[in-house]
């Protein structure tokens, strides 16, 4: 009887982190990016692409998820440039990826897009996204609600996604907050990965730096809650696009 091979791990691209005592409460990007798919420590291979490191060839995976980070794309760093090189290589090659906040603007940036700060602003806390209709054909989104909230944590966005994509979210701030590219390329400005008390921390601790920029802090403190729509997205994904069990190595 042939044993039937192991399924190829799920790439993170860990692409930074949260200052250390945030880190240290809560976890790296990539562990948070971990948890919210469901993912156990055998099923991945964390790559930290901020450190220089780089990710094996796309064939070498089943799916590949872009962590958020402070970093930004604009900077053109270039561990960020030769990450933007290998997701246009594993779009090429049809690897099922979704990329979050900063994933999500490298890739509208790799694929052709345009990325730069918000002209509204830093968008934060606790905010509701709502389907456009794109959306109403997608099966990722089939069977959510129209609305729901999302947990956001963003100066920079997508001023201009890649040419071809479908733009299935926005919010009031962002009219990009989700976008697909081709069947299986998904990325989200928002968090699903993040929980109501990682954003309450994050506030707390940069509470003077948006005050300077005029946010009512306390009132966005006050308006976090639980994200459970935003937050199953990463496991939908996995299942629908890349599911362990028919992806052979």
């Amino acid at each position: 009887m042939t044993a039937t091979p192991p399924a190829l791990p799920v790439l993170i691209l860990h692409t930074g982190d949260p200052e250390p005592s945030l880190k240290e409460r809560f976890g790296s990007y990539a562990e948070q990016i971990a948890l919210a798919a469901g993912l156990e420590a055998g099923e991945v291979e964390a790559v930290p692409v901020h450190e220089g490191a780089r990710p094996r060839a796309p064939q070498h995976y089943r799916a590949a998820l872009i962590t958020g980070s402070p970093a930004m794309v604009t900077d053109r760093e270039p561990w960020s440039e030769d990450t933007a090189a290998w997701l246009r290589e594993a779009a090429a090659a049809g690897l099922p990826m979704f990329g979050v906040c900063y994933g999500h603007q490298l890739l509208a940036h790799a694929l052709g897009g345009k990325v730069g700060y918000n002209p509204t602003g830093s968008e934060l806390g606790t905010q509701t996204v709502e389907l456009l209709p794109p959306a109403a054909g997608d099966q990722l989104l089939d069977g959510l609600p129209a609305s729901f909230p999302a947990q956001m944590l963003h100066a920079q966005t997508v001023l201009q996604p890649p040419p071809g994509a479908a733009v299935l979210a926005r919010s009031d701030q962002d009219p990009h907050q989700m976008f697909r590219v081709g069947p299986n390329v998904f990325s989200t400005q928002f968090h699903p990965e993040f929980g109501p008390d990682f954003v309450r921390a994050h506030l707390e601790r940069y509470q003077r730096k948006y005050m300077a920029e005029n946010l009512d802090v306390p009132g966005l403190a006050a308006n976090v809650r639980a994200t459970p729509v935003a937050g199953g997205l990463l496991r939908r994904f996995l299942d629908l696009c890349a599911p362990a069990a028919s992806r052979p190595q």
